[in-house]
């Protein structure tokens, strides 16, 4: 069975806003879906957290070397690919386009085996885990309104991220986690996250110290992106000191870059999003150094549909698993497959056990967000 043929499609007209300072506007492109083709019929679909011009290009510089190759073997394609585009895109773009092609050629091998992605990917430790609802954190009477409709939505665990908190002063940051914590009281959890990788973040390990301490009072879960992605120094310090757990990872990509922060233990949870990191591949190779490390895996993902299925196939083939972030709402998850993501009563979402990732992508719903792929023949 060979590769035929790629498709990538960018999504627009319902993208949310990602909390960035020049903010995000329905129509941008931020997220990118990519379909393999075969010469069987098969079709995989994959996710890259990355503009569709970006991996574009991409796919332009990668189709020769993955035109004709096995579909049915994605971690040796996948490494072939990273091995040959070393000089031209290691960690970018280039990256981003491996990480869907991955996942699209997993979801294929699993459609031809017959089995789900995380039976492959080696044997299923749950068949359901919960799902924290992603959101924005807003001024306070804003915040409240959203909460209670994310808790309507049956989330049992709530993360609230990016811009207004550490923003403005520590009082006000204490406003809106009190606020929080009022809204939806102590049986739901809550994770905290500063958002540290938005471009000249002011804060230092003392302002997150601090913090930390604060977010301690109101049984945080964890504090997330709390210092600027680089600052690895910054984070070995703050995790030794936290009352709360420290998680970070999500801009991360390779396996290479995050062995220095487990080998450090600079985070009590490292959070790689399998849609940049290099995908299934490279994602599991990090999830088995994070346990001999004994740091937590949670996997990161401002998402489509496709990017949450494969997130859930992870939590299914990790031995130590509690959540998976679900962005909502958000049309690009709940609007492209054609049986919908339910939560059930204790706050979970059951793990597709179908054939590859599990879901299945409705055509009439994907060409809605996109009309016009961009095909590689």
């Amino acid at each position: 069975m060979k590769v035929t043929g790629v498709d990538v499609c960018p999504l627009t007209g319902a993208t949310v806003d990602g909390g960035w300072p020049q903010g995000h506007e329905p129509q941008e492109n931020l997220h990118t879906l990519v379909i393999v083709h075969t010469d069987q019929g098969l079709q995989g679909f994959g996710s890259c957290f990355t503009s569709g011009k970006l991996i574009t290009g991409a796919v332009e510089l990668l189709w020769p070397l993955l035109k004709g190759q096995p579909a049915n073997e994605p971690e040796r394609v996948s490494e072939m690919l990273h091995q040959s585009t070393f000089w031209q895109g290691r960690g970018g773009s280039v990256t981003h386009a491996i990480s869907g092609i991955d996942i699209a050629l997993w979801d294929i091998m699993g459609k031809a085996c017959g089995q789900s992605v995380s039976r492959l990917l080696g044997g299923n430790y749950r068949s359901r885990i919960k799902p924290y609802g992603s959101i924005l954190f807003d001024e306070p009477h804003l915040l409240a309104r959203n909460l209670e409709s994310v808790v309507a939505r049956g989330f049992q665990a709530i993360k609230m991220g990016w811009r207004p908190f550490g923003r403005r002063d520590r009082k006000f940051d204490e406003l809106l986690v009190s606020t929080a914590r009022s809204v939806v009281g102590d049986s739901v959890e809550l994770m905290v996250d500063a958002g540290g990788s938005e471009q000249f973040w002011p804060h230092g390990t003392n302002w997150a110290r601090n913090t930390a301490e604060m977010l301690a009072d109101y049984n945080i879960v964890w504090f997330e992106e709390a210092l600027p992605p680089d600052d690895i120094d910054g984070f070995v310090e703050l995790t030794k000191a936290s009352p709360v757990p420290i998680s970070s990872g999500e801009v991360l990509t390779r396996r290479q870059a995050f062995q220095p922060w487990l080998q450090r233990h600079a985070v009590d949870i490292i959070q790689p999003d399998v849609t940049k990191n290099g995908g299934l591949s490279e994602f599991r190779r990090i999830a088995w150094l994070a346990q001999d490390h004994n740091v937590q895996v949670v996997p990161h993902g401002w998402n489509t549909a496709i990017g949450l299925a494969a997130d859930l196939q992870i939590s299914a083939f990790l031995p130590v698993a509690r959540y998976v972030e679900y962005l909502t709402p958000c049309a690009y998850i709940d609007e492209l497959t054609t049986e919908p993501f339910r939560i059930d009563e204790e706050g979970c979402l059951q793990i597709p056990d179908a054939p590859g990732l599990g879901v299945q992508i409705d055509p009439d719903r994907l060409k809605r967000f996109c009309p016009q792929p961009i095909t590689f023949r």
